[in-house]
C-alpha cells in the first residue's frame, strides 16, 4: 500500500535554467527542504546525462522530465537508460498509446532487475498545463473535455503499468474517481497565492492541489525567483503542512462521487 509521503518528499524543485553551476547550488542550498529535483529539457540538452549524475553524486534525487514520445522501441531503449542514470521517477507521454507505455514499463523492470536497482516511478503526461479547452479543441481536435481526455489518458496509462500520471492540479479530483488504486499523481501548474501566474493555465496553490490528491507537486520560478529561496520553499511546507488534516478529509469524500459523476465516467469508459 502506498504511504503517505511528508510535505518536504512532495516538493520537486524544477531545475529549470540552463547554467549547471546555479543549478548544483540549489541542490546544496534546497537538498534539505525539497524531496527532488526536476532535470527538464533546458538543463539536459545542455550538460546531458552528468548533470543527474552530479545532482545524485549531492544526495539529491532525480526526476527525469523529459517526455518520451516515439516508437515503442525508441521509448523502450530511452527508459532503460532512464533507469541506468538512477532517476527517481521519469515520464513519457501518453498520447504516445498503449504499446509505447508497455514498452517503457517492461523496459524499466527488466533494467532495473539486471542492474539490481528499484524500479524509478514511471509516470505519463496527460495534457500540458499550459493547454486551455481552447487550444485542446481548436488547434489538437480533440473534441472531449480537458477533464474526459485527462481520465482516459489516465485509466490507458494505468492498463499499461505506468505507476501514474502528471496533470494539471484541476483535474486531480476527477482522475482520482476515474482511476482506483495505488496511483501516483504529479501536478506542475503549481503557485502559491504570493506568486505570478507566468504561463500556466490550470493552477492552484500547493496546499490546494495536496488537499485535491496530489502525491507531489513540482515548482520552479515562484522559488527560483525568490529573493530568499530557503524561505519560499519554508512558507511552500508550511502551507502543505496545514492542510494535512483537510487532504484527509477531502480524500474520503472524493471517494463518494456522486451519482452523475459515475454515470458519467462509466460512459466514458464504454
Amino acid at each position: 500500500m502506498k504511504t503517505t509521503p511528508t510535505a518536504k518528499d512532495r516538493i520537486i524543485l524544477a531545475l529549470d535554467i540552463d547554467n549547471e553551476q546555479e543549478a548544483l547550488g540549489l541542490v546544496a542550498e534546497l537538498g534539505g527542504l525539497v524531496g527532488m529535483f526536476k532535470v527538464g529539457h533546458q538543463l539536459f540538452t545542455a550538460y546531458g546525462p552528468d548533470i543527474v549524475r552530479k545532482i545524485r553524486e549531492r544526495g539529491g534525487r532525480v526526476f527525469l522530465d523529459l517526455k518520451y514520445h516515439d516508437i515503442p522501441n525508441t521509448v523502450a531503449k530511452a527508459s532503460a537508460e532512464a533507469v541506468k542514470l538512477g532517476a527517481s521517477i521519469f515520464n513519457v507521454h501518453a498520447l504516445g498509446g498503449l504499446d509505447m507505455m508497455k514498452a517503457a514499463v517492461l523496459s524499466s523492470r527488466e533494467t532495473a532487475d539486471k542492474c539490481g536497482v528499484p524500479v524509478p516511478t514511471l509516470l505519463a503526461v496527460t495534457v500540458l498545463t499550459s493547454m486551455s479547452e481552447r487550444s485542446l479543441r481548436r488547434e489538437l481536435k480533440i473534441m472531449r473535455s480537458i477533464q474526459r481526455e485527462v481520465c482516459h489518458l489516465g485509466r490507458l496509462a494505468q492498463r499499461a503499468g505506468m505507476h501514474g500520471v502528471v496533470a494539471s492540479p484541476q483535474e486531480i479530483k476527477i482522475l482520482r474517481r476515474a482511476v482506483r488504486g495505488d496511483f501516483v499523481v504529479l501536478t506542475p501548474g503549481v503557485r502559491p497565492l504570493w506568486a505570478a501566474k507566468d504561463d500556466q493555465e490550470r493552477i492552484m496553490t500547493p496546499a490546494q492541489a495536496v488537499a485535491a490528491g496530489a502525491d507531489y507537486i513540482v515548482i520552479g520560478r515562484p522559488v527560483l525567483k525568490a529573493a530568499d529561496r530557503q524561505a519560499a520553499v519554508t512558507r511552500i511546507l508550511e502551507e502543505i503542512e496545514a492542510c494535512g488534516k483537510t487532504e484527509a478529509r477531502d480524500r474520503k469524500s472524493d471517494e463518494r462521487a456522486s451519482p452523475e459523476i459515475n454515470t458519467s465516467l462509466n460512459t466514458e469508459r464504454g
